[in-house]
């Protein structure tokens, strides 16, 4: 598929292609921010992409996430003629798997080495001396955490961190802040996206608990970030101890 035309409407997989496969992507959303000076036409934001500023850019492929995308915008790509590629991404080895067929329909010439350093960096993860019990929020005003079927929570899980929605019926619960507190966790977990929390910005609300501020790009994105992501987060987790 030598010189095939890629839009990618997810920042994890604009990361993937544009390292694994350079000079195949034409197009990103305004959210892809890896790798830096990355230079192609943005298309707009992952929930309102601009599909006529897509359909010009005479793509071969566009990449979009069950989760991150909107079906109708997706349809509407569709209907112009243009072949999309929906990833679901809810577990580690989802990751891996989607990973490597995205890869694969782009073109790229070889199994990248990010990849392999990716999983072996997780298949060698220690078992956790313990397990923890966590509130990971991911939005504020309201308070939105996380749920079921995530692959943040996969992740966390691993590391020996568990939270108390992951039985949840809803994949992102809004919970008022009273009732997060009263389920009284070790710990809480603040990423830096999608909600930007910060040390003034999230930490107050839960008084006389220890939080782990952590980069969002290592719990969320699924791409070249995952073979860093065990070291990155493993070390916010076990600076947040009572």
């Amino acid at each position: 598929m030598s010189g095939v035309r890629v839009v990618s409407l997810v920042p994890s997989l604009t990361e993937a292609v544009a390292l694994s496969a350079p000079g195949l992507l034409v197009g990103a959303t305004d959210w892809c921010t890896h790798p830096a000076g990355l230079d192609v036409v943005r298309v707009g934001g992952t929930k309102n992409p601009k599909t006529d500023r897509i359909v010009s850019l005479a793509p071969d492929l566009v990449l979009a996430n069950e989760e991150e995308n909107r079906e109708p915008d997706l349809a509407a790509l569709r209907a112009a003629g243009v072949e999309v590629l929906v990833t679901e991404v809810r577990t580690l080895p989802q990751a891996f798997h989607e990973l490597a067929g995205v890869l694969t329909a782009c073109g790229a010439p070889s199994r990248p080495r990010w990849l392999d350093e990716a999983e072996a960096a997780w298949d060698a993860l220690p078992a956790p001396p313990d397990r923890r019990t966590a509130v990971v929020p991911v939005w504020r005003r309201p308070w939105m955490v996380l749920g079921r079927d995530t692959f943040a929570g996969d992740l966390l899980s691993r590391l020996g961190v568990d939270h108390p929605y992951a039985a949840h019926p809803e994949r992102y619960p809004r919970i008022p802040l009273d009732a997060l507190r009263a389920t009284g966790p070790d710990l809480v977990v603040l990423p830096d996206e999608p909600y930007r929390f910060t040390a003034d910005d999230g930490p107050e609300a839960f008084p006389g608990l220890p939080c782990a501020l952590v980069s969002g790009r290592h719990l969320t994105w699924y791409g070249p970030s995952l073979a860093e992501a065990p070291a990155v987060l493993g070390r916010a987790l076990r600076a947040a101890r009572r």
